[in-house]
């Protein structure tokens, strides 16, 4: 209880705090050219923290809604995965982190989605292939999409020569046999990495994204970057013997009871009610609010449109703090007094239903920088300083290096510059991997440090 009106009384003072005016391009580049960097940190196979697990009865339901649908709404007629070992083959001049973190995720699915699953041979075709391209060639053909993944196709060339094929469509598949990765070649460590996960799953497993998981990649908001115990729970499931290729809902749904009690032995009490399933209208407006390209003004419009609608079904989980997150980032420029407030609110709602998770860290980050601005340092450690074991435990070093060089001006400005410097520097490891250019990690150092008061 301490604990929430500590973050209470933060998140108060810091609501108050004005946003600081940034740097000139001209002072911004002397900062930038004068700063070092050290050797890029990596989680090095590090497993994520476990997540909680909900009721078997909302465990069933998650699986079944994520087994049987497209993300467009449509029905997927029978349940597919692989049956066999699976093998994966990397093509290409990949970035020298991809194989690692690709290791880092097969560890992890032997053993904890307990998936036959490997490189292929040398030579040998694989089950799943991994093609790195420039960005700007991938989103000239799929705009929208960070990376994505095809069935039924071996590399680029091939897929772009079957691109409109039936083959390809995930909607008219009733086995899987093999399928091929897309990402950007020209992005962070981290966003690769990202990719992997979230493709690797999707080629494994559920097809689907639920806007209601709160610990999941299963779920468009992004606050979870990479698979979580949660997502591991589905993917064992997928590939339990009791399933095969070829069942339809009904004969997947009779087998799921004994399953899901083998799987789904931590979970939580069973509920009176299951969780709703998020409105077409909710949907339309949340991802109108995080449109690329789309004026602040028009996503805030529709940010705010989503939380009426999400306050209207009475969800008090990470579709309403989403919600508020979003209006929050998109109103900033607009409206800074409501965004600043529908960010404070994001960050108890999020804290009320989850805890210290990272959903709350990725809240935190704009109020510790209100706080820092208006020269309450003290503020800014507190509440830096309970958001770092999530971004930590969760693998997010984008997130992690931006909680450590704020953490690292507060303590300078608090007169603690050795322990700042010592911060400062892990941060700035940490964003190499997270933000990936030296350049940009350069710029993004300078920013922060601009955020104090006199600086």
């Amino acid at each position: 209880m301490r604990g929430r009106w500590v973050l209470a009384a933060a998140l108060v003072v810091a609501s108050c705090a004005p946003v600081a005016s940034p740097l000139t391009d001209a002072a911004l580049e002397a900062e930038v050219a004068a700063i070092t960097l050290p050797a890029m940190k990596r989680f090095d196979g590090a497993l994520p923290r476990p997540v909680p697990m909900p009721g078997n009865a909302q465990l069933t339901q998650d699986f079944l809604d994520l087994s049987f649908q497209l993300e467009s709404g449509r029905v997927l007629p029978v349940f597919t995965r692989f049956e066999g070992p699976v093998t994966v083959a990397v093509l290409g001049d990949a970035p020298d982190t991809l194989a690692t973190d690709l290791d880092d995720l097969l560890v992890r699915l032997r053993r904890e989605a307990g998936i036959d699953i490997s490189r292929a041979q040398e030579g040998r075709a694989a089950s799943i292939t991994i093609e790195a391209l420039p960005r700007r060639e991938l989103q000239r053909l799929v705009p929208q999409a960070a990376c994505f993944v095809v069935p039924n196709v071996e590399n680029w060339e091939d897929y772009l020569s079957k691109r409109r094929a039936r083959s390809t469509d995930w909607g008219t598949l009733t086995a899987r046999t093999r399928a091929a990765v897309f990402l950007p070649s020209d992005v962070s460590p981290q966003e690769i990495r990202d990719c992997l996960h979230e493709e690797i799953a999707q080629a494994l497993g559920p097809l689907n994204d639920l806007y209601r998981l709160p610990f999941s990649v299963f779920n468009d908001d992004n606050l979870h970057t990479i698979l979580t115990s949660y997502d591991m729970a589905i993917l064992r499931m997928t590939y339990d013997r009791r399933l095969a290729t070829g069942m339809d809902a009904e004969q997947v749904a009779t087998a799921l009871p004994e399953i899901v009690a083998r799987v789904n032995k931590r979970g939580a009490p069973e509920q009176d009610q299951l969780a709703s399933d998020s409105s077409e209208a909710w949907k339309r407006a949340l991802n109108r609010s995080l449109q690329p390209g789309l004026p602040a003004r028009l996503r805030a419009s529709a940010a705010a449109r989503a939380i009426d609608l999400a306050r209207a079904a009475e969800w008090n989980d990470t579709r309403l703090g989403y919600s508020l997150l979003s209006f929050g980032r998109a109103a900033l420029g607009v409206q800074p007094e409501s965004a600043i407030a529908a960010i404070v609110e994001a960050a108890f709602v999020f804290r009320d239903a989850y805890g210290e998770e990272v959903h709350t860290a990725h809240a935190i980050v704009q109020p510790a920088v209100f706080a820092l601005t208006s020269g309450q340092p003290d503020v800014t450690l507190r509440l830096v300083e309970g958001a770092l074991p999530a971004a930590q435990k969760g693998q997010n070093a984008a997130l992690l290096s931006t909680l450590m060089l704020l953490r690292a001006e507060a303590l300078e400005e608090t007169g603690r510059v050795s322990e700042a410097r010592a911060v400062r520097e892990e941060g700035k490891a940490w964003a190499l991997y997270g933000f990936g250019s030296a350049a940009e990690v350069r710029r993004h150092v300078a920013e922060v440090a601009a955020l104090r008061p006199g600086v």
